[in-house]
């Protein structure tokens, strides 16, 4: 696949670059140029990161790095038997729990959220650091409402990090998770005052908070290409093509 000159392979992290020197340098270029358009693509165009992954897959599948960027451009693109199969071999090959929440919610995407259930409660989960387990949680709680089990999606939800005032990376999209559940519990009120944080704490837009707490409040979004339409045109009077005066003097 094609990559673009500017891509040196430079960009990526120092610890992923530290993983590629037990591969001859020509090769560790590659690789890390691929791994750059992953990273690049992912949120775009998760079809073309996966496309990446996989050439970055072929050159270096023994490196933990390669498994890794492999399971997230499948899970971007809903492969979640795939993705678990990476990161299930990434975490073998780092010995690291980093990966398990995400691996997780591969289960809840292949339709187990008993096993998604079951890992939230394995003792992996005490050795990630405070955002693996706000992550966890977040994991938990969608495989609770997979399950119609609303009040126990809410309750998972409840935390001394979504109780906190202070705004951490994980806040937006944690006040999110309980304020939809509480709107799928009928709990309008509430989820209201919870989009409404939401939208506090979410400061690189990462989620849809605004439009949603909008919604709750009746407020209709009109398009500005629309509502430009037929502006300047006095009541009665027909807006006629450019240049239709200049022809009729002209006969």
């Amino acid at each position: 696949m094609p990559i673009p000159e500017d891509v040196t392979g430079e960009e990526i992290d120092k610890d992923v670059r530290q993983e590629l020197q037990s591969l001859p340098k020509t090769l560790a270029d590659d690789v890390a140029r691929n791994l750059v358009m992953v990273a690049r693509l992912i949120d775009e165009d998760p079809e073309g990161a996966y496309g990446y992954s996989k050439v970055a897959l072929r050159l270096a599948s023994r490196v933990a790095a390669v498994r890794e960027a492999a399971g997230f451009a499948a899970y971007a693109n809903q492969k979640y038997s795939e993705a678990l199969a990476e990161f299930r071999a990434a975490r073998r090959m780092t010995g690291s729990v980093e990966l398990w929440p995400v691996m997780a919610d591969c289960e809840r995407g292949l339709g187990r959220p008993e096993k998604a259930l079951d890992m939230a409660g394995a003792p992996e989960v005490h050795k990630l650091d405070k955002a693996g387990q706000v992550e966890m949680r977040l994991v938990a709680a969608g495989a609770r409402r997979d399950m119609g089990q609303l009040d126990a999606a809410i309750v998972t939800l409840q935390s001394p990090e979504l109780a906190s005032n202070s705004v951490q990376p994980w806040t937006a999209r944690l006040r999110y998770a309980y304020a939809d559940a509480l709107l799928a519990a009928g709990r309008e009120g509430e989820a209201r005052e919870w989009f409404a944080k939401a939208v506090e704490a979410d400061r690189d837009g990462s989620t849809d908070a605004s439009d949603r707490l909008a919604e709750l409040d009746g407020v209709d979004f009109v398009d500005a290409l629309d509502e430009g339409e037929g502006e300047g045109v006095p009541e009665g009077e027909s807006q006629e093509a450019p240049g239709e005066d200049e022809s009729e003097d002209k006969d």
